[in-house]
């Protein structure tokens, strides 16, 4: 009896992981006969889980899509990356994505095995996050704009310029990528005929057309490379000059390469250029370093760093000997 339940949670796990399977590859898989594939696949259309009979020279099998499932199958390592997941999904900046994760975790909860149970519990009592300010996208703009990407489906939004300036655009979705706290969507502009990168927070109302393309080369490995390309080569409101008083070897692995560029003064301190539209990331982006530095240029962001020193001051009191 334990080899037949093993053997089915097997079966389950195979059917789950490809759309359809050949009974015969099915039973070379499990070393048993195509028989007893069958009596398997009874077996569990009597627990629940709608497995379909495929139609063919050799048959097989395969779940049916859109149906309501018994409990998926995870082991101990995927049941806590899942509980990871959710429990961090307060950092991310999706609108309403907080809420909705707790929701699921509950459901994750309510049926896993005691011992996982506890670990899951402990994980969430022990860890807390903070969610960092910055731009929410709508969950509902990023599965249109998936979906046409996944389907190749031209799509029509508003969109809010850096500038301010509204429009509309008709694209072809290429990709999304999330950078940080923002999101954006790789796509080809029929009007600008170019790539663009779009800011999803500056995107409104975003409806798939009906209409489908041929893909284009993207002109980057992928979409992230893409979008740190247009990053590093976009202008910004400010652009920053900056010494860091740390050897280059400590900072270097703290800058992505669209978060600006280091370069060595000596064995003690190096240049940090970078740039940005916003004064407060900026700032919070040089101060992450965790190291003394002065700020050489803009004079806007000079003014700001004081003030917020200032700030920071009266928040904890200037009285050294307190």
């Amino acid at each position: 009896m334990t080899d037949t339940s093993s053997r089915l949670l097997t079966l389950l796990s195979l059917l789950q992981e490809r759309r359809d399977w050949p009974g015969g590859e099915l039973a070379n898989r499990l070393e048993v006969s195509n028989r007893t594939i069958r009596r398997d696949v009874e077996r569990l259309r009597g627990l629940g889980y709608p497995v379909e009979s495929l139609t063919g020279p050799a048959g097989g099998y395969r779940l049916r899509a859109g149906t309501a499932m018994p409990p998926l199958l995870l082991d101990d390592d995927e049941a806590i990356a899942i509980a990871v997941g959710l429990r961090t999904a307060a950092r991310a900046s999706v609108k309403g994505i907080e809420e909705t994760s707790v929701r699921a975790l509950v459901k994750l909860e309510q049926v896993l095995p005691s011992h996982l149970r506890r670990r899951v519990r402990a994980l969430g009592t022990a860890t807390s996050a903070i969610a960092p300010g910055g731009p929410e996208v709508d969950a509902q703009s990023l599965s249109v704009l998936a979906a046409a990407c996944r389907d190749s489906e031209r799509v029509r939004f508003g969109y809010r310029g850096r500038d301010g300036v509204n429009s509309r655009r008709e694209v072809e979705p290429h990709s999304l990528v999330n950078v940080g706290r923002r999101w954006y969507l790789v796509a080809w502009d029929r009007s600008r005929e170019d790539w663009r990168t779009f800011r999803v927070d500056r995107l409104s109302a975003p409806a798939p057309t009906g209409v489908r393309f041929t893909l284009r080369e993207l002109p980057a490995k992928d979409g992230a490379a893409y979008v740190a390309q247009s990053l590093s080569a976009a202008p910004n409101r400010y652009e920053a000059r900056v010494t860091l008083h740390a050897p280059i070897d400590s900072i270097q692995r703290w800058v992505p390469s669209h978060w600006g560029a280091l370069e060595r003064i000596d064995d003690q301190s190096c240049e940090y250029r970078t740039g940005d539209d916003d004064l407060d990331w900026l700032a919070m982006r040089i101060m992450m370093f965790r190291v003394d530095f002065e700020v050489h240029e803009p004079g806007e962001l000079r003014e700001h760093m004081a003030m917020l020193g200032r700030r920071m001051e009266r928040a904890v009191g200037t009285d050294s000997a307190a």
